[in-house]
């Protein structure tokens, strides 16, 4: 079992097209608009495959970033559950910046629960133990 779910809230000073593109940028999903207000909408991205992941999972590594991801992602996690933040500007321009607090991206961040009965998994596969910046070992993406 596998679930990749994006949110995001589009505020009215943003481009609609450029909240979707940051999240296609790092996720494999299609993106649904919910209207909150006349003012705010939500973007909502789905997906039930871990090939979703794969955007997210090659550029942690462009970005050398493994060592801080990891520590992140296993502060985070619950069980067989993720939670993850992303800041929205950085997103778009392709990078990935992980937020503690909301406050951390100004026009609101990229929320990302990643729920999985085989959570070691799919965090090794992402964010592996490294020794001097360098992965210890490469697993296979899991299959689910």
């Amino acid at each position: 079992m596998f679930l990749l779910r994006v949110e995001v809230e589009v505020r009215p000073t943003e481009n609609l097209e450029k909240v979707v593109r940051a999240v296609r940028n790092i996720f494999e999903v299609e993106v649904k608009e919910v209207e909150l207000s006349e003012r705010y909408k939500l973007l909502i991205g789905e997906s039930k495959n871990v090939e979703s992941l794969r955007k997210f999972h090659a550029a942690l590594r462009q970005q050398r970033i493994l060592d801080s991801a990891r520590a992140y992602i296993v502060k985070n996690r619950r069980g067989n559950t993720l939670e993850l933040k992303l800041h929205k500007q950085a997103a778009y321009a392709g990078y990935i910046s992980l937020v503690t607090f909301d406050e951390e991206s100004p026009l609101g961040p990229i929320r990302v629960l990643i729920v999985s009965d085989r959570i070691d998994e799919i965090v090794d596969w992402l964010t592996p133990p490294t020794s001097q910046g360098r992965p210890i070992w490469e697993k296979p993406m899991p299959q689910l």
